[in-house]
């Protein structure tokens, strides 16, 4: 399918309208936006044909062999266009596109996997969420967005912080932070969903100091604190469902009490296992005015 630069905005692009032999334009009997669609979907198609995997060898096994299997999961026209831009964007030399395709690929790819049915929406100038995903005759759809900060480090203090000692604040209180001024970013652009929501956070590098920072050190991460947090943030976001935070790099501070949150899934994996994230933590709104079903909560029990 579909391997083409210029994407799903190129449909409307700029395409030129051949005239009949009595020199009248066939914008007179066609509206000029089928042509042009039409026009570029062909040229699209045929494009498709001359791609071959070969003239990109950066791109690992892992990751053809995931675009391979979404391809085939994943069988409509736009799902194929969306996958087209997302291994596009894997090819590219900054850190936070190559980040953000990669945890929608690695989203999906673990949706399927647990029995959920995947649709790549269409991107829009309108900001929708990325998935649209089925479990049974159950529909929810997912934003993902990975986190991976700038290179350059912060020089303003962030509000709320308290600075102790030597000037240098808590490394996971920033963190907390910032996941928590994300996650009220992205929800304004997910208001106007009636079915249920997941908001997706992917945070490789918990430092987020981006592609070109040499020094880098597991942050310890309260992660009650920030399951508590996040809960505190849900209630007044009654139109997101819950909340999906992958973390990489972390190291869970040791909890004292038995004590838990009966909206908050946590898996952590063992700090060697570096193919797979650290902590992954599902945080369910108990505010939410769609709350997610129960065979809905079961495949992301299985994902975690």
């Amino acid at each position: 399918m579909p391997l083409h630069p210029c994407g799903i905005e190129g449909l409307y692009g700029r395409c030129g309208l051949s005239a009949n032999p009595s020199g009248c334009s066939m914008a007179r009997f066609r509206p000029k936006q089928t042509i042009k669609l039409v026009n570029q979907l062909v040229r699209l198609n045929g494009a498709a044909e001359a791609v071959s995997w070969t003239d990109e060898p950066v791109l690992p096994r892992e990751f053809r062999e995931r675009y391979a299997m979404l391809q085939r999961q994943c069988r409509d026209q736009s799902s194929h266009l969306r996958l087209g831009r997302l291994i596009h964007r894997l090819m590219q030399y900054d850190y936070g596109v190559r980040e953000s395709a990669l945890a929608e690929m690695e989203l999906a790819s673990q949706l399927i996997r647990v029995g959920a049915a995947v649709i790549f929406l269409p991107e829009s100038q309108a900001k929708t969420a990325d998935l649209e995903c089925r479990v049974g005759s159950d529909r929810f759809f997912v934003e993902v967005t990975a986190m991976v900060g700038s290179r350059t480090p912060r020089r303003n203090p962030i509000a709320g912080l308290a600075h102790e000692g030597d000037n240098l604040p808590d490394r996971g209180a920033i963190l907390i932070h910032r996941v928590l001024a994300r996650v009220r970013q992205k929800a304004k652009q997910l208001a106007d969903y009636v079915d249920p929501v997941v908001l997706s956070l992917s945070i490789p590098r918990a430092e987020l100091q981006g592609a070109g920072w040499i020094r880098r050190r597991n942050v310890s991460l309260d992660l009650r604190a920030m399951a508590g947090s996040t809960t505190m943030l849900l209630t007044g976001l009654r139109h997101l469902s819950a909340v999906l935070i992958t973390l990489w790099d972390v190291e869970p501070l040791p909890v004292s009490a038995a004590t838990r949150l009966a909206n908050v899934d946590v898996h952590e994996r063992n700090g060697r296992q570096a193919g797979h994230p650290r902590v992954r933590l599902l945080i369910r709104n108990p505010s939410a005015a769609t709350p997610l079903t129960e065979r809905q909560r079961d495949s992301f029990d299985r994902l975690l």
